[in-house]
């Protein structure tokens, strides 16, 4: 059964910045698409972005320039770079494995305010 651990989340000022880590259990990770969703209070979980094994990134419009998805299959680990955040970017983010289904971490809350 593979496990995912999120940290990182935190209190930050807009404009500031935070790095999310997930790292994952199992030998599968390195095959596996990854990606990170975000959920507020009374909003849908959001997909927010998504790597694939090859590395190949994509993500949602509103965090484009900002946010930069990365993996180190080494450490079994996807990172979720966001720089420039805004309050709009306050939410739980919680990481991926897998399509479909897949397999998901418990979260981690990150809260841009001042």
């Amino acid at each position: 059964q593979v496990q995912l651990v999120e940290s990182g989340g935190g209190l930050v000022q807009p404009g500031g910045s935070l790095r999310l880590s997930c790292v994952a259990s199992g030998s599968s990770f390195s095959i596996a698409a990854m990606g990170w969703y975000r959920q507020a209070p009374g909003k849908q979980r959001e997909l927010v972005a998504t790597i694939t094994s090859g590395s190949s990134t994509n993500y949602v419009d509103s965090v484009k320039g900002r946010f930069t998805i990365s993996r180190d299959n080494a450490k079994n680990t996807v990172y979720l770079q966001m720089n420039s955040l805004k309050p709009e970017d306050t939410a739980r983010y919680y990481c991926k494995q897998g399509l479909g289904l897949g397999y998901w971490g418990q979260g981690t809350q990150v809260t841009v305010s001042s």
